[in-house]
């Protein structure tokens, strides 16, 4: 093979001439479409590994309507829960022999550019991870036969799908949890700023707490976090502190403000489980560091992805079956800070 032949990207229809056979016939081979006689599909094969040719899927995808990407909205991608959840979602995307495109977005401008963009590739499906987009733009998916799915947020929407931790069960154990602990005074911490999926735990928790006669609604505490992340949890703590408020129970929205909730409360002279019990969201590497060993939910990536490509598949299959709601079941993890007795 010289090099003039591969001096540019090989077509089909360069390996349909070297091969001796039709165009028709090398798509029904890279296209796994049609039967093609083994013969033929060796030559076809033969010629394509000498002139280096590579399927263009995109095109590909865009001659039968869709490709076969995958689009994914992701953003903050510092939190490990995030990149977790993103991990676990190219894996099973990648299992299912789809590839993804993943793009981080910022702000509610961004996310709209970008499932336009998604939309323009033919994408086989979109998942938004992250922000609420503009139910007209959805519309617009759902329009095209292009299935949406969302994760750990909702989107009231005809045809588009919903995939979420069980917020309820992660209540139901956390206030079990503090009940055998012996808590009598309980807080909820969130981001004054909080996602759906924050907003939606703390309401679980607050409902879960005054239908088991753990308080009254009025006795639930509310601790609001100025900014999010570490930093967040260990100035709301401070600040708690400084306004000389005491808590036997904290229940956190998520991971990174517990650990920074804890670490604030450590400042103060407090500690847990000493001083007071402490349980997190997300189960994620930092907690259950020799530091904070912290007690918290554990959400199921892997079985999260699975069920987001299966919703996806289904609605490709069938654009107008009904909106399909997934609770994944999450499990109490037990460590230091709020332990067994």
């Amino acid at each position: 093979m010289t090099n003039s032949r591969r001096s540019r990207s090989a077509s089909a229809e360069d390996v349909a001439k070297l091969a001796g056979v039709s165009r028709a016939s090398v798509s029904r081979v890279f296209s796994d479409q049609g039967n093609v006689a083994r013969e033929t599909r060796e030559k076809i094969l033969q010629a394509a590994n000498e002139l280096g040719y590579q399927v263009n899927f995109l095109a590909q995808g865009l001659n039968r309507k869709r490709s076969q990407l995958i689009g994914v909205v992701v953003a903050r991608l510092s939190d490990p829960f995030r990149s977790s959840l993103l991990e676990g979602l190219l894996s099973e995307i990648q299992r299912k022999g789809y590839q993804a495109l993943v793009t981080e977005v910022r702000d509610a401008n961004e996310l709209e550019v970008t499932i336009r963009r998604f939309t323009q590739f033919r994408v086989s499906g979109v998942v938004v991870t992250s922000g609420q987009p503009p139910a007209d733009l959805v519309k617009e998916c759902v329009q095209h036969n292009i299935p949406v799915v969302g994760i750990n947020r909702h989107m009231d929407i005809p045809y588009v799908d919903f995939v979420c931790s069980d917020n309820k069960m992660a209540a139901l154990l956390v206030a079990e949890q503090f009940v055998r602990s012996g808590c009598s005074s309980i807080a909820w911490l969130n981001y004054r700023e909080s996602t759906w999926s924050g907003i939606n735990r703390g309401e679980m928790f607050r409902q879960v707490m005054v239908e088991q006669g753990v308080c009254d609604e009025g006795d639930l505490l509310h601790v609001t976090a100025d900014i999010d992340g570490y930093e967040g949890g260990r100035l709301a703590a401070h600040r708690f502190c400084a306004q000389g408020k005491t808590v036997d129970g904290v229940f956190c929205a998520n991971a990174q403000l517990a650990c920074g909730f804890l670490d604030g409360m450590r400042e103060n002279g407090f500690d847990a489980p000493t001083d007071f019990h402490i349980i997190g969201f997300d189960n994620t590497p930092q907690t259950a560091q020799y530091s904070y060993r912290l007690t918290t939910i554990h959400q199921d990536v892997e079985e999260t992805a699975k069920r987001v490509l299966s919703c996806l598949e289904a609605r490709g299959q069938d654009p107008h079956i009904d909106q399909c709601i997934e609770e994944i079941p999450v499990k109490l993890v037990i460590r230091n800070t709020s332990p067994s007795f």
